[in-house]
C-alpha cells in the first residue's frame, strides 16, 4: 500500500506538533514521558519560588518544580515532580528556603521517618516557608531603621532648639567669647614661653638642686641603715623594764613602804619630820642673830654671856 504525499504531510506535521510539544515542556522542566511521583503544597506565598527551581532532601537534588497556579482563594499551588525511590512519608514538610545569593528560592523536603505512610503521585505535603537573606536581613534592619529615624527626629528637634537658643545676642556673646578664649590662649602661649626661658636660665641652679637633693636621699637613706642597724629593738626592751622598775616604785611609795612612802604614808613621821625642820631653822637663826653663843674666842678668859632670846625671832612655833 502505497502512502500518499497528503499522508505522508499531514504525518510529518502531527509529528512535527508532537515534537514541539515536547521540546516546549521539556525547556519549562517538563518531561513528558517521565513516570516520577508527582505531589503538591498549598502556600501562603512562594516568596520567589519559580518553575524548574531544585527540590532537595538533605541537601541532594531529588526533583524539581513543574508548575506555580494561583487558586481561588489566592493561594498558590505548587506542583513538585520527585525522582527518588527513597521513601518520603506523607506527613512531611516541604520548606521554601533562599540557597544563596544567587542562587534562588528553592524547596527542601523535611522527611518524618516516624511516620510509614508514604507519597504517592497526587498526595499533598505540609507548607513551611524560611526567610530569605534579603527578608532576614530587612527584619533585622527594620528596628535599626526605626531607631535610626527617632534619632534623625531627635537631631531635627535639637537642631531647632539650638537655633532658638541661638538667636542674635547670644551669636554676639559667645564670638565676643571665643575672642576672649583666643585671649587667653595668647596670653599662656607668652607665660609658657616665660617658663621655658627661665628654665632655660637656671637650668644650672636646677641640675644643682636636683644633685643636692639626690645627695641628701642617699644621706637619708644611710641615716635610714643606720637606725635599722641600731638595735632599737633591745633599747624598746630596756625601756619598757626601766617603766616597769618605776611602776614597781611607785606602787611601792603608795602602798607606804619605804622611806618615802613611809614619809608620804605616816602622819607622825610628817609631823616629827616638820617639827625637827623647824627646831633646825630656830638654831640656825639663833646662830645668825648671837654668834658669839657658839663661837667664844677670848685671849683673857671672859665669862660667857647669859643666854637672851632674840628680840626679832621671825619663826613661828
Amino acid at each position: 500500500m502505497k502512502l500518499t504525499r497528503e499522508i505522508k504531510t499531514a504525518v510529518l506535521v502531527i509529528v512535527s506538533i508532537l515534537l514541539f510539544i515536547w521540546g516546549y515542556n521539556f525547556l519549562k522542566g517538563k518531561d513528558l514521558f517521565n513516570s516520577s511521583t508527582r505531589v503538591y503544597v498549598v502556600y501562603d506565598n512562594v516568596a520567589g519560588l519559580v518553575d524548574s527551581a531544585p527540590v532537595t532532601l538533605n541537601g541532594l537534588a531529588i526533583g524539581k518544580v513543574n508548575s506555580i497556579n494561583i487558586q481561588p482563594d489566592g493561594k498558590l499551588l505548587v506542583e513538585m515532580q520527585i525522582n527518588t525511590d527513597f521513601p518520603i512519608s506523607k506527613s512531611s514538610i516541604a520548606e521554601i528556603y533562599d540557597s544563596g545569593l544567587v542562587g534562588g528560592r528553592q524547596i527542601a523536603i523535611k522527611p518524618n521517618f516516624q511516620d510509614k505512610d508514604y507519597i504517592k503521585t497526587g498526595d499533598y505535603l505540609k507548607a513551611s516557608s524560611k526567610l530569605g537573606i534579603t527578608d532576614a536581613l530587612a527584619q533585622q534592619l527594620e528596628p535599626l531603621q526605626y531607631k535610626v529615624q527617632k534619632l534623625l527626629d531627635n537631631a531635627d528637634a535639637m537642631v531647632s532648639n539650638i537655633n532658638d537658643v541661638l538667636d542674635a545676642g547670644t551669636k554676639q556673646n559667645l564670638k565676643h567669647s571665643i575672642a576672649e578664649l583666643n585671649k587667653t590662649l595668647s596670653e599662656f602661649s607668652g607665660a609658657s614661653k616665660n617658663i621655658n626661658e627661665l628654665l632655660s636660665e637656671n637650668k644650672a641652679k636646677i641640675s644643682a638642686t636636683m644633685t643636692n637633693l639626690d645627695k641628701t636621699s642617699a644621706n637619708f637613706s644611710k641615716m635610714s641603715d643606720s637606725l635599722a642597724n641600731a638595735n632599737l629593738g633591745q633599747t624598746v626592751k630596756n625601756l619598757e623594764k626601766t617603766l616597769a622598775s618605776v611602776d614597781k616604785i611607785m606602787a611601792d611609795i603608795e602602798k607606804g613602804n619605804g622611806t618615802i612612802g613611809k614619809l608620804m604614808k605616816d602622819d607622825a613621821m610628817y609631823t616629827n619630820f616638820t617639827k625637827t625642820s623647824k627646831e633646825l631653822e630656830l638654831l640656825l637663826q639663833d646662830l645668825r642673830l648671837n654668834p658669839t653663843r657658839y663661837v667664844n674666842v677670848s685671849l683673857f678668859g671672859k665669862k660667857n654671856k647669859p643666854y637672851v632670846a632674840p628680840v626679832n625671832d621671825t619663826i613661828k612655833k
